[in-house]
């Protein structure tokens, strides 16, 4: 039986009608650049996250690009990421001038250690963009405590609906960056993204940097971008945020599924499987394993029609395009293990029990 990784099929049609209905509105009103639509769409989000302002752009990669853009990070300034995660987290600081400082994650929830962000921290440190990875919360209040007043930048590209002891994530750091990329546990017809804060002033600062740095009509006090989020992309995103929590529950219900089936076959001693650290919501974006033969494996459940994949082969320290940053294998050792041993498994809400046992299945016949 083949098993795909995702099949956003399962999710659309139970609302079809319904997003249809609300495109076709839109349609008939034509006000498809900010507007009602957008603004209900952000005060609709703002409850959800638990977060004074929301504004919504046109990407989780413009997400971040502008939350930086807010805090005037540019050449001379140093930003602090994690070296295992998506590309966009750097590519961002790269772009505006400033220099990324990769350090190591920890190997459990796979985010930022806190000892390591404070060792790195200096002058020229003007931000922080801890990652929520996999749809598993950071340490929140260590990486805070690391940060000592400098900026941190919740990436929670990957963890709508994720919290830290209660909080949501997006709401603890001075601004979160959310994805609404159609593979997101929330997402939306193409791209389309979110930026959180509780700062009055940055809330202003970000609406303006989304117009141009426009704060009139043809009155640009700073410089922007077009970063406006799509009014089309926020008619179907309000139509699906009601259902989220009930679909990252069916995540949940899956991981625990698989951590039955695995031990059941005494895979859980093979392989390592996803941790849910206590006081961390974690949402399954990814269903992640580790194993040392990864590769084979990879090769093996593929000929069987069963979908995988590989977040993230190539540590961010050793792309090619940071190169002239001077790290070289082996300074950030987590990572570089990590990336040589994860396999996401398929993991959304909708499949079925039969499927979840077919993959089962599938990774103990390549370990016999």
């Amino acid at each position: 039986m083949a098993v795909p990784l995702l099949d956003l099929t399962r999710q659309y049609k139970p609302l079809r009608d319904e997003i249809l209905s609300s495109i076709a509105e839109l349609c008939d009103s034509q006000r498809f650049i900010l507007g009602a639509e957008v603004a209900d769409f952000e005060k609709e989000a703002a409850v959800a996250l638990g977060v004074k302002h929301t504004v919504g752009v046109t990407s989780g990669t413009d997400a971040l690009l502008v939350a930086l853009m807010a805090l005037e990070i540019g050449p001379g300034d140093e930003v602090i990421m994690p070296t295992f995660t998506f590309f966009a987290t750097a590519g961002v600081v790269h772009r505006l001038g400033a220099t990324p400082v990769f350090v190591d994650v920890d190997p459990i929830d796979y985010c930022l250690i806190p000892e390591q962000v404070a060792a790195r921290r200096n002058e020229k440190t003007k931000a922080i963009i801890l990652v929520h990875l996999f749809g598993q919360a950071a340490n929140m209040r260590d990486l805070l405590d690391a940060a000592r007043g400098v900026p941190v930048i919740e990436d929670c590209a990957q963890a709508w609906g994720a919290d830290f002891e209660g909080d949501g994530v997006g709401s603890m750091g001075l601004m979160g960056a959310f994805s609404f990329f159609p593979s997101k546990n929330l997402g939306c017809f193409g791209d389309g993204g979110l930026v959180t804060t509780n700062d009055d002033g940055v809330a202003a600062a970000l609406r303006e940097l989304r117009m141009h740095g426009q704060s009139g009509p043809y009155l640009h006090p700073r410089v922007g971008g077009n970063f406006r989020i799509d009014a089309l992309q926020a008619a179907v995103l309000r139509v699906k945020m009601p259902h989220v929590m009930s679909w990252i529950e069916g995540r949940r219900r899956n991981a625990a599924r698989y951590a039955e089936l695995f031990a059941e076959r005494g895979l859980d001693q093979i392989i390592e499987l996803p941790k849910v650290v206590p006081g961390r919501g974690h949402t399954f974006n990814q269903y992640v394993i580790r194993t040392p033969r990864r590769d084979e494996l990879r090769t093996h459940l593929n000929g069987k029609g069963i979908g995988c994949s590989v977040y993230y082969p190539l540590s961010l320290h050793l792309q090619p395009c940071f190169a002239e940053l001077g790290y070289s294998e082996g300074d950030l050792p987590i990572s570089e293990k990590a990336s040589r041993e994860v396999l996401a498994l398929p993991v959304f809400g909708e499949l079925s029990d039969e499927e979840l046992c077919e993959v089962a299945e599938g990774v103990a016949e390549f370990f016999a």
